[in-house]
């Protein structure tokens, strides 16, 4: 089936929130689609500034790309998903300028540190679960079936039971029918894992994280430091399970 994508501007100005702004040094200017064509008004008046452009999904790399160039980012847009990632993963402040809620704030310490809680809990869990629940979205653009079936396989050759869940849009309720799972893998949108987490009746971790661990391992490099964001969620992500124990 065919798909297409409209994109929908939002009509909210940012009258008087740049005079908001405080910042000393060349920022890095990301937004949702929603926000996007206020990108060139922003630039106009934050001199020095870079246009990275939009944050789609989990996807920073648009923020990343431009990371040498810029000492901060303006992150335009709604909520906190994605200038919080994009702080995790450039370790650089981020000023949020909402058009919505007509605000301007940081991502503190603090939202970074919590995030990062969350992800080293959810892997300590997945390394230490001998059953593992595997949950694939049939939506398009989030299908990760091959990853799902490969992971399937690899834990259990390495003597774990592993299950996928296939579902459209995720019902947490049932998963508490499922009291035998001791860790969730999401392969469907990163920000189930993070954003609902406190839903799954166990912990939960997102495979792009495992995936990030084990190359930080193979690279002899700390986890969390260097963006490994580069792997397409689209495509199979490869990893050796061996290398997480």
């Amino acid at each position: 089936m065919k798909t297409l994508f409209i994109e929908a501007r939002s009509k909210q100005g940012i009258d008087g929130l740049l005079e908001k702004v405080d910042f000393e040094g060349r920022m890095g200017l990301i937004a949702t689609v929603q926000h996007l064509h206020l990108l060139p008004i922003v630039h106009k008046k934050l001199k020095g500034s870079v246009i990275g452009g939009q944050v789609l999904g989990c996807d920073v790399s648009n923020a990343l790309k431009i990371g040498k160039r810029v000492d901060g980012y303006l992150f335009v847009g709604s909520g906190n998903f994605h200038p919080v990632q994009i702080a995790m993963k450039t370790g650089k402040m981020v000023i949020m300028l909402d058009p919505i809620a007509q605000s301007v704030s940081e991502v503190t310490p603090l939202d970074v540190e919590i995030r990062k809680k969350r992800i080293t809990a959810g892997y300590a869990h997945f390394l230490n679960a001998n059953r593992i629940g595997i949950l694939v979205s049939s939506k398009p653009g989030q299908n990760m079936i091959k990853a799902a079936e490969q992971l399937k396989k690899k834990l259990n050759k390495e003597g774990k039971k592993a299950y996928i869940f296939a579902f459209d849009t995720l019902d947490f309720s049932q998963l508490e029918n499922f009291p035998d799972i001791e860790c969730w893998v999401n392969t469907a949108c990163y920000r189930i894992a993070i954003e609902d987490y406190g839903k799954f009746p166990r912990s939960v971790v997102n495979i792009s994280d495992i995936a990030e661990r084990v190359e930080c391992r193979q690279k002899g490099e700390p986890a969390g430091i260097h963006s490994l964001f580069a792997i397409n969620l689209q495509q199979d992500v490869n990893f050796s399970l061996h290398m997480l124990t």
